[in-house]
């Protein structure tokens, strides 16, 4: 079962890298939190680079404490309370779900909620701080993705802090590569930013599975499948 849940939360992760809101803005933002601009040239690429890891940094840090947060207060609750946060977790990642393959509409998520870094001077510490505020509400495209991540959570207490690592991970890997390829990656973009909605409704119908997995109670059973851990496991 926690092969799936980290899967579904790395899977989370690359989702929200791939919004439609995030995705085409990120190499230039990186570029920008460098200092230089994405056609540079290789010169500034290791700038872009540090850029990418320092901002992945600040998110991931921001995601881990929420972790180990979280993991604190779910695992001081009752077995029965458990039960009840279990099912609930499984409405919140349906409902997540629901959202990610258009069939509902959630307004403040489509708004923006930007926290600005203005007065440091130092570049690196201004790409780990805009990592900070990125976590904290600079975009509203993660909420989905990450609601319903928190939500895996809340039915697997013990994992809280995994599932947040995994879902940064997802979410960080694609940062670092497209710094360490800015201008490929600013093609890249442009030219398959049409499948972008696309991948928002798979992952949606994912959502929706799990999510009615945990609340019946038989995401184990499907966990234990044995295609399916030897597909998960490599072997």
């Amino acid at each position: 079962m926690a092969e799936v849940s980290y899967l579904v939360a790395f899977l989370a992760g690359i989702v929200s890298f791939l919004a439609p809101c995030v995705l085409p803005l990120v190499p230039g933002f990186l570029a920008y939190l460098a200092g230089t601009t994405v056609r540079e040239g290789a010169a500034k690429r290791w700038d872009i680079f540090v850029a990418s890891l320092l901002f992945v940094a600040g998110f991931s840090l921001v995601f881990s404490i929420l972790g180990v947060l979280l993991n604190t207060v779910l695992n001081s609750v009752a077995y029965s309370v458990q039960l009840w946060l279990s099912r609930a977790g499984g409405l919140i990642i349906i409902f997540f779900g629901l959202y990610l393959t258009g069939l509902i509409r959630i307004g403040w998520l489509e708004q923006e909620h930007k926290i600005a870094v203005t007065g440091v001077k130092s570049k690196y510490l201004t790409s780990f701080l805009f990592g900070v505020a990125f976590a904290a509400g600079w975009t509203p495209c993660v909420g989905a993705a990450l609601g319903a991540i928190i939500g895996l959570a809340a039915t697997q207490p013990a994992l809280t802090f995994s599932l947040l690592l995994a879902y940064s991970l997802g979410l960080g890997l694609p940062f670092i590569i497209t710094g360490l390829f800015a201008s490929r990656a600013a093609a890249w973009i442009t030219r398959y930013s049409h499948i972008l909605y696309y991948v928002n409704i798979v992952f949606g119908v994912l959502l929706i599975i799990v999510g009615i997995l945990i609340f019946t109670q038989t995401l184990a059973l499907v966990a234990n499948l044995p295609l399916l851990n030897n597909f998960l496991l490599g072997g």
